[in-house]
């Protein structure tokens, strides 16, 4: 029986700013992504009688709410062909994390459907398919980091980013994108905490949706604060809607130190991750 396993990435805005609300209710943004190549959820599909999805997360939807059913769907709708595989997703990257989870599962599904039917469609056909699931899929069918504009849809690959030691922290709890981008146009800042463009090896690392997200969520930009205030580290930034906020790591930190000190003085449950991006 024919089986095969691919992996979806994690990605980090290292961007991201809001220019105005849109006709469509969407925002227009421009962002600076970068996919995080060593955390990946891993999906494998495997010839069956019929098309099957299982998760290994519980606390993920693995009906039609799922983005890799909305995927398959999407792909057997375009292509004009029927699903005989069984999916299933190993979840490592955190969900409502900022970190584009969900969206890198439906590219990957894209992408393997695709591989299945001997590209059926089209890479224009499958960026048009990935922009009607989300607004940061089509992101995920190409290679290397981008500009993302219009709603996210519009990808505009830009040159290798050098590569950065990052350390990931994220509560338990998560963010919902669409409540974070309705609070954006009436949200203030926190004082005391620091919302300025941080300029590093040639990027400017900033993120408008700090401001709504901290404002309902004061845990994030006291995790922000507390990460500036490290000697070790050369930047920190809330990645897209959060819950998830990154460090910049200076080249002899340990990360793993980092993180005990993290679970000792703000909260000992944080999910915790380290490793090179770019």
């Amino acid at each position: 029986m024919n089986s095969f396993t691919l992996q979806a990435p994690a990605k980090l805005n290292l961007s991201l700013r809001i220019l105005g609300k849109r006709d469509d209710g969407f925002h227009e943004i421009d962002t600076l992504m970068v996919k995080i190549q060593s955390l990946t959820d891993e999906i494998e599909f495997q010839e069956a009688e019929k098309f099957t999805f299982a998760c290994d997360d519980s606390s993920v939807p693995s009906d039609e709410r799922n983005l890799v059913v909305k995927a398959v769907r999407a792909y057997e709708n375009a292509a004009k062909v029927e699903c005989k595989w069984a999916i299933s997703l190993k979840k490592r990257i955190p969900h409502g994390a900022g970190l584009g989870g969900g969206s890198s599962d439906a590219a990957t599904t894209l992408l393997g459907m695709n591989r299945i039917y001997d590209s059926k469609l089209s890479e224009e056909s499958l960026g048009t398919l990935g922009a009607s699931l989300g607004s940061d899929v089509s992101f995920f069918l190409m290679d290397g980091p981008a500009r993302c504009v219009g709603r996210g849809e519009k990808i505009l690959p830009v040159p290798p980013i050098s590569p950065l030691r990052v350390l990931l922290l994220k509560p338990c709890f998560e963010v919902a994108t669409p409540d974070a981008y309705q609070r954006w146009e009436s949200s203030l800042e926190i004082p005391g905490i620091s919302y300025a463009p941080q300029n590093f090896a040639g990027i400017t690392l900033i993120n408008d949706l700090e401001r709504p997200v901290f404002g309902k969520h004061r845990f994030l930009a006291e995790l922000k604060h507390w990460l500036l205030a490290r000697g070790e580290i050369t930047a920190a930034l809330m990645s897209g809607s959060g819950s998830t906020v990154f460090a910049v790591l200076e080249e002899n930190a340990d990360a793993t130190s980092l993180t005990h000190s993290a679970h000792l003085e703000l909260d000992p449950e944080l999910w915790a991750w380290s490793g090179t991006i770019g």
